[in-house]
């Protein structure tokens, strides 16, 4: 009997080797012994790639022969995550000889399912190169790497395609043959393509688009409309009517503005100089349970204001204060903006004691948007008052403070006082403009002080500030082109101050 038992194993043994030609291994140890190994070649693989991206010179190794010698010492095959890193190292160097090398391997000789992420990350890394047929020559190329692609990475081909000018011709191709790809087109996609038309302008083929969305089963994407109206109340040229019309449109198919769209459609309005309609918006906001804050209530205002219905500004002021919207000092500017246009001066700077009194400081614009207002009303004396009260409180005058208290001087005869102004403007590094010298200079030679002004035009040439012709024929005019008090001195203009003319 054990005879007969050792013959029939013998022979099994036997059968077994023919067929075989190796020992039978029990399953978990080829597995973990086949794991093993490839955690060995990737230590090593990672050691290379490592030194590929701190060596000086860059190209030197060729990760791909490392790849297949490593993986071949220890007898097993590459996996797709030895093939992600060395591809990922390959786009830190921008090797793209080698990223090329590497797909035809992975294309022809391996066999594995090829993680769709690599082919992302590879359209977006030629993207950023600028090597957009690149992009899309892989992108054709997928099906041949055994992965079934996906939308992910259509968007990530449509997304750099897309910010591209030259490439958007090729959109459509793109479009065409994922469909004979099998790759199906989602909402992700429509939304990308949606924002790029917004941005060219063709608000109308956007809509459509979203129209045959939503005749195709796909609920309303309220993003996309949010994403339509905010680009179209951004674009110059863009009626009223068309925004309110879309506007009307999209609330049919079931469309809620929130915050967000509420703010932009008063942007545009107030931008548009429809400060009623922007009050229209406001209350809407309200009724649709939408607190405003300040800064929409600060916006409307200021909309108000520029159709000078002074009347609604007022009551929408009160409303605020009613309501308990504190006021930020933006919106005390729209105000004591709106009281210096109706000539109320006294009223805007009383209103600078009530925002200190709330602990709301004045600033620069505050100071500026008064002083124009003493400039236009011609006060003299409240306009300087006001300057002492600004360097008082820290304040220096900026460009536009200077030029309208120097107009304003020169318009009450004091042009020696707008000279004394215009050297400290100049003796702090702001350059004035061409028309603020033809001003005083024109001052100055209806005054007689022709030389004064010879003199200052000299100084615009050292400092490289322009002279118009106008100024010149006043200059011309005053002097007669006759000798000057002393009677030595001729009108000379130097080479400096002849280009300082043209």
């Amino acid at each position: 009997m054990a005879l007969l038992f050792r013959s029939s194993s013998t022979k099994f043994t036997d059968n077994y080797l023919r067929k075989r030609r190796k020992w039978p291994l029990s399953p978990y140890k080829a597995k973990w012994q086949h794991d093993f190994n490839q955690r060995q070649a990737m230590e090593i693989l990672k050691r290379a790639a490592e030194t590929t991206t701190t060596q000086e010179n860059r190209s030197v190794a060729n990760l791909l022969s490392v790849l297949v010698d490593t993986f071949s010492l220890y007898n097993c095959e590459p996996s797709p995550s030895a093939y992600q890193l060395i591809i990922k190292t390959l786009t830190s160097t921008s090797d793209f000889l080698q990223i090329h090398q590497v797909l035809n391997r992975l294309e022809k000789v391996e066999k594995f399912e090829t993680p769709e992420n690599i082919f992302v990350n590879l359209v977006k890394f030629y993207g950023n190169a600028s090597r957009f047929q690149d992009a899309i020559e892989l992108f054709f190329r997928i099906p041949k790497f055994r992965c079934v692609p996906t939308v992910y990475c259509l968007n990530s081909l449509l997304s750099i395609l897309c910010k591209n000018k030259e490439c958007l011709s090729m959109v459509p191709q793109v479009l065409l043959r994922s469909l004979i790809m099998r790759i199906r087109i989602e909402e992700s996609s429509l939304h990308i393509l949606i924002a790029t038309l917004c941005r060219l302008k063709k608000f109308d083929c956007g809509i459509q688009i979203m129209n045959h969305m939503l005749s195709d089963g796909y609920s309303l994407d309220v993003r996309l409309c949010s994403l339509i109206l905010s680009s179209m109340c951004k674009q110059r040229g863009v009626s009223t009517s068309e925004v309110m019309t879309l506007l009307d449109e999209m609330r049919k198919l079931g469309f809620i503005p929130k915050s967000v769209d509420y703010s932009n459609l008063i942007r545009f309005l107030v931008r548009e100089r429809r400060g009623n309609d922007a009050l229209d918006i406001l209350n809407q906001m309200k009724l649709g349970g939408i607190k405003p804050d300040v800064y929409r209530y600060t916006m409307v205002l200021h909309g108000l204001i520029k159709v000078k219905d002074y009347t609604k500004a007022d009551a929408l002021f009160d409303e605020m204060l009613v309501l308990g919207i504190v006021p930020d000092v933006y919106t005390y500017n729209v105000c004591i903006n709106g009281l210096c246009k109706k000539s109320d001066i006294k009223a805007g700077v009383k209103m600078i004691s009530q925002m200190e009194d709330l602990g709301c400081k004045p600033n620069l614009v505050t100071y500026n948007i008064l002083l124009e207002g003493f400039c236009k009303v011609g006060d003299l004396s409240g306009a300087e008052e006001l300057v002492r009260e600004m360097g008082f409180k820290g304040f220096g005058l900026s460009l536009q403070s200077y030029r309208r208290l120097i107009a304003l001087l020169v318009t009450k005869d004091e042009v020696n006082a707008a000279c004394d102004l215009l050297e400290e403007m100049m003796a702090k590094g702001i350059r004035p403009p061409s028309s603020t010298i033809n001003e005083i200079i024109c001052g100055l030679c209806q005054k007689g002080l022709t030389f004064k002004a010879l003199q200052l035009i000299n100084e615009c040439g050292d400092k490289r500030v322009p002279v118009e012709a106008k100024a010149w024929e006043a200059l011309i005019l005053g002097s007669g082109l006759k000798l000057n008090d002393g009677g030595t001195t001729f009108l000379i203009w130097s080479t400096e101050n002849i280009h300082c003319i043209e």
